[in-house]
Order: C-alpha cells, then structure tokens, then sequence
C-alpha cells in the first residue's frame, strides 16, 4: 500500500516505486490512499501500476516559515485547523478499518498531511510501514507517524535528518524512468517534437502540477524583453491547475500577437520529461521530486524557492544544490520587487552554453537514478522479514 498526494512532489516518487514494483512483481497488488478531494487524483488513478485507490478524510495543520506568531492570532487559520483536526479522527477511523480489511504487507507512507491518520492506523493494527522523505527537511506529518515506523527512506545523507540512525535508509528521491540524461540529440527530438528546430532555445516555466502564483506572473514581466533579444527563443510554461487563465492574461498584457505564439501555457501535463528534455533552461520552484528529475536530464537551472513553505525546506533544499554550483538559486522576495534579476540570470545562461553545461553537469552529479529500485528492495525486504538492507 502507497500513502501520498496533495502535490506532484508527494505522487511522482511513489508512482515511480509502483511502477518498480510491478516490474518485479507483476502479481502484486498495490493499493494507494489518497486525500478526500485531492486535486491531482486522477495521475493516480490513471497509473498503470495502481491496483486500486481510497480516499479518507485527513487535515493539516497550517503553518506558514516566517510569520511567527501571526498566525497563531489568525481567526479563519485557528478555525481551520480546528476543523481538521476532526478530520484527522475521521480519516483515522476509515484508515482502520480499510487496513483491517485489506491486510497489506507492507506500506510506504510518503508524507504530507494524508499519511498521519493511515499511519496511526497501521500503527495500532501493527502493519509495518516505511516513510520517505524527499527534501532536507524532514516533513511534520512523518515526524508525528515516526516512532512506529520500521525505517526510514530519506534523500540525502542520513545525519540530516533527525531519526534514528539504524533505522534511517539514504535512498535518494525516486524518479519515473521516462527522466534520462538528456543528448544533445535527444534534446533536439524532443524540440522537434513541439514543431521546433534544433537551432531553437527552450526556456520552460514550471511551478509543479498545482503550479507558483508569483513566479507564474513574475515571467510574462520580462517575456517581450526575452522575445525581442531571443528571436530563436521559445517559452514553455505549465501553469498549474487552474492557472492557466490568469497566466495567458499576463502573457496577452504584455506581448504583441506575434510574440505570442511563441509562447505555450499549459495547465499541467504528464509528460513533463518532453518539456524538460526540450529546454536549455529551466525555471522552478526547489520542490526535491523536480530537482531529482532535472538532475537526471542534467538541465541548467534557476531556481526560485517558495520561501512560504513550513520549515523553509524549498529555501534548504536550494541551499544545498546551490553551494555545490548546481543551479542558479534567486530569491523569491527580491524578483517580487525586481523582475529583471530574473531576466538577468536567463540572459546570461542563454548566452553562455559554457555556463550551462557546467550548471548541468554538477546538478546531474547529484543525482541517483538507483533511487526507486533502492526503495523498492527495502519494502520488499520489509514485507518478507528480511530486515533492513543499509
């Protein structure tokens, strides 16, 4: 059983591990547990790896890096938080009874707010469990469900994290198989593939599959600058889910008709290794799914970490890469104020194949593609009592 969602980051790590474990055992049975509503259900239930997939009530707990006690004093904040914890007692009582009935050998809880009450759960019916965590930071709803768990799978090296070491697992971020180092004549298929010449330049925009509301309309501020100076240029740009709207707005206020059609939004797309494949550069947020598949491409990065998120693990998450020179990292608060740092930092790279290649081979060096094939023999070995495998 496979416990995730509420974003891409949590899902595509876990569909990569489904995928391998089908491939080893085609007879196996996964189930996935999903949040009730849960925007990005439907890549889930798609997946050709997924046996069947429930939904539970489940609720988090909101905190937002930086604003301190403000939030506290929140009124809608407090009252939401209130609510879901109701909701959690209701999603562990589903999670008990679904897991009594179901029996599974084992599970892999992801994180995120969905895998406290099936963890819980697992926990009082003594179902083994591993979790997995992708950024630096280890997430809360892992740290609450710890102590029953069997091990722990984390991405970087172990002392990073805060569990306990001869149960801690350093695996690495498991990635869909589609993610390879990227030729130069595979990237040019994949330019190809969009209607473009091999000659052309990339750049992609992507905030993950809910998508980045501010690096979303930070782009569209310096898209005719770009266009004008890049006549080869084309900009690729998933918006997130219900983005796509106000981004072509942004794009249609700022640029001629003719510059527009070599712009193309995208809501959100499967198949986001053709996107990245194609691209000389890549804008993103610092999610560790989506540097771990660019790693594997062995693209050239600027990176914007959401400096919101609970704990500031995107901000970790760049720190790390960023002090080994694997990618540009920029300030979300400073291209608030000045999007033409951004402008700066593509410019350059654009310009400098030199730069670029160095960005992307340092990143590629980081990654480990063995990752999902590592998880995947530690649940195994869990599930038939073989221990852990260091």
């Amino acid at each position: 059983m496979i416990v995730g969602g509420g974003s891409g980051g949590h899902i595509t790590p876990t569909l990569a591990v489904g995928a391998e474990l089908k491939l080893r055992l085609p007879g196996s049975h996964i189930d996935y547990i999903l949040g009730k509503n849960d925007a990005l259900a439907d890549v889930v239930q798609g997946h050709a790896a997924v046996s069947a997939v429930h939904q539970i009530y489940s609720g988090k707990f909101r905190r937002y890096h930086g604003a301190g006690l403000k939030q506290l004093l929140d009124l809608p904040t407090v009252a939401k938080n209130l609510r879901d914890v109701v909701y959690i007692i209701i999603g562990t009582v589903q999670s008990f009874f679904l897991l009594r009935r179901l029996r599974p050998d084992v599970m892999l809880i992801k994180g995120g707010f969905v895998g406290v009450p099936v963890g819980l759960a697992a926990a009082a019916l003594g179902i083994p469990y591993v979790t997995h965590d992708s950024d630096a930071l280890p997430g809360l709803a892992n740290r609450i469900i710890a102590r029953w768990a069997v091990a722990h799978a984390v991405a970087m090296p172990k002392d990073v994290y805060g569990y306990p070491a001869n149960k801690t697992i350093q695996v690495g971020v498991p990635i869909s198989a589609d993610y390879q180092m990227v030729t130069a004549a595979a990237q040019a298929s994949f330019k190809k593939s969009f209607g473009l010449n091999k000659d052309s330049q990339v750049l992609l925009i992507t905030g993950g599959g809910l998508g980045a509301n501010r690096l979303n309309l930070t782009v569209p501020k310096i898209a005719k600058i770009l266009l004008d100076r890049h006549p080869k240029l084309c900009i690729l740009h998933i918006a997130g889910r219900g983005k796509d709207a106000d981004l072509d707005q942004a794009y249609d206020k700022h640029l001629k008709t003719d510059q527009l059609q070599r712009v193309v939004v995208e809501p959100f797309v499967k198949d986001l290794y053709r996107y990245s494949g194609a691209a000389d550069v890549v804008i993103t947020r610092a999610s560790a799914t989506t540097l771990a598949e660019l790693a594997a491409q062995a693209k050239a990065c600027i990176v914007v970490p959401n400096h919101e998120l609970t704990g500031g693990h995107q901000t970790k998450n760049a720190d790390v890469l960023s002090k080994q020179k694997a990618i540009v990292s920029l300030s979300d608060k400073s291209l608030q104020k000045n999007p033409e740092l951004l402008l700066r930092e593509i410019e350059r790279l654009l310009a400098d194949p030199k730069a670029r290649l160095e960005l992307a081979r340092n990143l590629h060096n980081t990654s480990d593609q063995d990752s999902a094939q590592k998880l995947t023999q530690l649940l195994i070995n869990v599930a038939e009592g073989k221990g852990l495998v260091k």
